[in-house]
């Protein structure tokens, strides 16, 4: 006759048993969930990239067209400017100081995109001898969040390796992949506020070949770094990254 088991050992086995099937479904929900978030995140990338090009296409058939007329075609004031912050905190006025802590630009070298409106505009000509700023490309903006990319999660820094972080931080606003976070902050989007706060300030290096000492101070237009630099930030940045 074959010794009784014990109840206790009996529930316990059965308890074990139950945990591993759930651990088992879980296991196969979170597979299937991260299929299909592959797949969402490269129909977004493809979306994305056919409206890119469409854009593309659009303004270069403006500017043939006005040509053509013998006019010229003037595009739409950029709505995005990328700051970097090119000077420390010694003789930074008070006022300055503060709207460059509204700005996220704690250190030097540290870099924020700002939605471009009256006040913003404003802001940036109070302390344009502290940085300098201008409008970014998309290629800019995609190399930024790809090579120095921290999202806040928690208020900690946490790399953005991996696109559960971006929908874990941004996914209740429909922002789920790293493409959708570029398409909102280089389009200027209607979450364009919560996808920018997601991202922590990115810190740069210095860039190849340095700043002249002698014009560090002085502005872009008067052959020095600071203040706007309009397209030209692209290759500041270039040098950065």
């Amino acid at each position: 006759m074959a010794p009784k088991v014990p109840e206790s050992v009996l529930k316990k086995q059965a308890t074990q048993a139950k945990l591993a099937d759930q651990a088992k479904q879980a296991s196969y929900e979170a597979k299937q969930k991260k299929r299909q978030d592959k797949r969402d995140a490269i129909a977004s990338a493809e979306k994305y990239a056919a409206e890119y090009k469409a854009a593309d296409e659009a303004a270069i058939a403006n500017r043939r067209e006005a040509k053509a007329q013998g006019g010229f075609y003037v595009p739409a004031m950029p709505k995005l400017a990328l700051i970097i912050r090119i000077r420390g905190t010694i003789g930074v006025s008070p006022k300055a100081k503060k709207i460059m802590q509204l700005f996220r630009l704690r250190q030097i070298h540290n870099a924020t995109f700002v939605r471009l409106n009256e006040s913003t505009i404003r802001m940036l000509r109070l302390i344009e001898p502290y940085v300098t700023y201008g409008f970014p490309t998309r290629t800019t903006v995609e190399k930024l969040i790809y090579k120095r990319g921290f999202g806040k999660l928690n208020k900690q820094r946490i790399p953005i390796a991996d696109n559960s972080v971006i929908e874990e931080g941004v996914g209740s606003v429909g922002i789920k992949c790293c493409a959708d976070l570029i398409h909102e902050i280089a389009t200027v989007g209607p979450n364009f506020k919560e996808a920018n706060n997601f991202l922590w300030p990115m810190k740069l290096t210095s860039p190849r070949g340095g700043f002249s000492n002698k014009t560090k101070l002085v502005h872009f237009l008067e052959g020095g770094e600071a203040g706007n630099r309009g397209e030209e930030i692209n290759k500041l940045v270039k040098r950065m990254i």
